[in-house]
Order: structure tokens, then C-alpha cells, then sequence
């Protein structure tokens, strides 16, 4: 099953790289999704009327256990824009927008798709 989501671009607090960067993060995301992630996450804002944490929360996820600053948190496998596999990453922090998603990927997606906040992204989240 696949849950297709636009979003637009929009800058983060840079906490993802921080996040990205941890080695055992890294370890995490080699061993589970087959890639080292890019520093960062590419993070899109959805449609204001999208509750991505009620649609998620019925599927099987890959769980990331808190560790020090950082709370723990769920991957979903996805594909970003029909041609590069990575992750969408929904951290379980009280009060975190659900017109967010937070996206992992093994290269900078900004570059790639040469990417400036507002632009439009199309993520499919692959579900199990």
C-alpha cells in the first residue's frame, strides 16, 4: 500500500542534520533502510487539513528509541519524487505540526532537485 503526499518545501530548525549525523543513527538507518543518510532532512509543509500522524499510526514502522536530546521517533520507506528511495521520519515530540513530514535520503534532495522553500515535492510513503 502507498499513502502519495505533496508538500511544499520549508526550511527546519537544522536539527535534522544534527539528528542525521549521530552514529548511531547512521548504524540505525545503514542496517534498516540500506543507506547512509544525507546531513539533514528535507522538510515539507502539507496541506493544513492533513493529520499525518492519525494516517500513519495504523501501519507498521521502523521505531527509533530516545536517546539523549533527541526523541524518539518512526520511519516510514518512501520515495521522493517518483526516483530517489529514502525516509520520511515523524518525531514523537508533544506538539509536533502534523503538517509536517521530515524526509531522510541517501544525497541532498535541495541539490538534486534543485530545490527552494515553496516548491512542490511528491513523497509516496510505502506502507506495510
Amino acid at each position: 500500500m502507498m499513502l502519495v503526499l505533496r508538500g511544499k518545501v520549508s526550511s527546519g530548525l537544522g536539527e535534522g542534520k544534527k539528528f542525521t549525523q549521530l552514529p548511531w543513527v547512521k548504524r540505525l538507518i545503514r542496517e534498516k533502510l540500506g543507506f547512509e543518510p544525507y546531513p539533514g532532512t528535507l522538510n515539507l509543509r502539507l496541506s493544513s487539513n492533513v493529520k499525518i500522524s492519525k494516517m500513519l499510526d495504523k501501519f507498521s514502522c521502523i521505531r527509533i528509541s530516545s536517546r539523549g536530546d533527541f526523541a524518539s521517533g518512526r520511519l516510514y520507506k518512501a520515495l521522493i519524487s517518483s526516483e530517489v528511495h529514502g525516509a520520511v521520519i515523524r518525531p514523537e515530540v508533544p506538539d509536533y505540526p502534523e503538517d509536517i513530514i521530515e524526509i531522510l535520503a541517501p544525497i541532498g534532495l535541495r541539490e538534486k532537485f534543485n530545490l527552494r522553500d515553496g516548491d512542490e515535492v511528491e513523497v509516496k510513503i510505502l506502507l506495510e
